[in-house]
């Protein structure tokens, strides 16, 4: 099964990826994981998105999409999951001809539903591992009292620099604008799985669960 996670920053979609990962033998590919896996490997590939993110430019959707096209020729597990990519109508397009391409196509979208204001306040008081990425937060999912990592046991948290109220407007209006018109364009295709994704995370993950696999 091949799937989108859809939501704003912040709905909670990487934790909700690497569940699906451990439980279900998904591979996610996450955008942000691909750029920086690629600028730290060496090849001309990487150069050219060291060289783009050195600049401080965007990395354009050819590059994204030649990375996740890489990806597609390797092992398929038990399906990928699209976390940050696609951004855009265009982008959703691109991806249905990537898949397509590979003899492959996309099953479901699951739509994390939250509230801009809740969201915030889960954004402020969120941390990261920074050995494996782990995501904390010190409300809902507090680093474990003996300041070990549950995943991977490393001891180095880190806040995002634009981990702030305002930053994290500016980054909503953002997803608004580009992003959210791909909940119609996937509601039309009939692959739209909305979920509420301010629940505790068991709950999150067991709501997805029933969406792609019990009631799909």
């Amino acid at each position: 099964m091949n799937i989108i996670l859809l939501g704003p920053p912040g709905a909670g979609k990487g934790t909700q990826a690497r569940r699906l990962e451990a439980e279900r033998g998904m591979i996610q590919l996450s955008t942000g994981d691909m750029l920086r896996e690629a600028r730290s490997s060496g090849t001309a590939m990487g150069n050219k998105v060291a060289a783009i993110m050195d600049a401080g430019e965007l990395v354009t959707d050819e590059i994204v999409i030649g990375l996740i096209e890489e990806k597609l020729q390797g092992e398929h597990g038990g399906g990928f999951i699209f976390d940050g990519f696609p951004r855009t109508l265009g982008q959703a397009d691109a991806l249905d001809a990537i898949l397509a391409k590979h003899g492959t196509g996309l099953d479901a979208v699951v739509e994390m539903r939250v509230n801009d204001a809740a969201l915030v306040e889960r954004i402020v008081a969120r941390s990261t591992c920074g050995s494996c990425g782990e995501v904390y937060n010190d409300i809902t999912k507090p680093i474990p009292e003996s300041g070990e990592c549950s995943n991977c046991g490393g001891t180095e948290f880190k806040r995002r620099a634009d981990d702030n109220a305002e930053a994290l407007n500016t980054r909503l209006m953002e997803y608004y604008k580009k992003t959210s018109p791909l909940i119609g364009y996937y509601y039309h295709a009939g692959k739209l799985r909305p979920v509420d994704g301010l629940g505790e995370i068991d709950g999150v993950a067991r709501a997805i669960s029933d969406a792609l696999f019990e009631k799909a």
